[in-house]
């Protein structure tokens, strides 16, 4: 006999969103806009003014990109998502797996991260100091990093659609608050005069265990969408 349990949205949300935040990816061309500034201006002001629209880009277009897949999930008949939720699942776990291994092995084989042909990209946006640069980078970086951060916002947004509603479009906005969040505190560091290289000696420490709290997470989000595609969990 199958034994129903309902789990908080909000819960879910936050823990999910945590783990999310703290990927080696988002961090990474963090530091690299960072880096890049403090070589084409000395001015803390313009840094800021800079770094905050960097974050507010990938915020949006992360948000927007969320609250489409919500919508369409949530259009599709419930038979068809109980499908689409299984394949998912799946593609979590494995992409959980594969975080995991990096643990173990980091940089070895197979790992979730932007792709090589992207990063040249990437660095030439970084350069740019003008309005719409600084726009299209945030955009650009979000769309690229899904390799890295797409596992856990495809299995949220698919678990909000079941109940979407106005305090789904909340939830969705806390959710990339919390993952623009260490973005700000890199920035606001290097604004505080913490050394770049610092910032870069810990992201090279911890990126590991970046890697395997991610992984645990998306294992766990992945047989989350199976039990409540079976109807064993609610999400409440």
């Amino acid at each position: 006999m199958a034994v129903e349990l309902t789990l908080p949205a909000v819960g879910t949300v936050i823990v999910t969103a945590l783990v999310d935040s703290i990927n080696p990816c988002a961090i990474g061309v963090m530091i690299l806009l960072i880096s890049t500034m403090l070589v084409l201006s000395h001015s803390k002001a313009k840094m800021f003014k800079v770094g905050l629209i960097y974050v507010i880009a990938v915020y949006l277009t992360y948000f927007l990109a969320g609250l489409g897949l919500t919508a369409f999930f949530y259009k599709i008949p419930l038979k068809v998502t109980e499908y689409i939720s299984l394949i998912i699942a799946l593609a979590v776990i494995v992409g959980g797996l594969i975080e995991i291994k990096d643990y173990f092995w980091y940089g070895r084989g197979f790992s979730l991260a932007i792709p090589a042909s992207k990063v040249k990209t990437i660095e030439k946006y970084a350069r740019s100091t003008t309005l719409i640069g600084v726009i299209l980078l945030g955009v650009f970086v979000a769309a690229v990093e899904l390799p890295c951060t797409g596992g856990p916002y495809l299995a949220i947004t698919l678990l909000l659609a079941r109940n979407f509603s106005i305090q789904t479009v909340y939830l969705l906005l806390f959710y990339n608050l919390i993952f623009v969040l260490p973005l700000l505190i890199i920035l606001l560091l290097a604004i505080f005069g913490t050394k770049v290289h610092h910032i870069k000696e810990w992201k090279f420490k911890y990126r590991k265990y970046m890697r395997l709290a991610a992984g645990i997470i998306m294992i766990l989000l992945g047989l989350l969408l199976m039990f409540i595609a079976n109807g064993q969990i609610n999400l409440g």
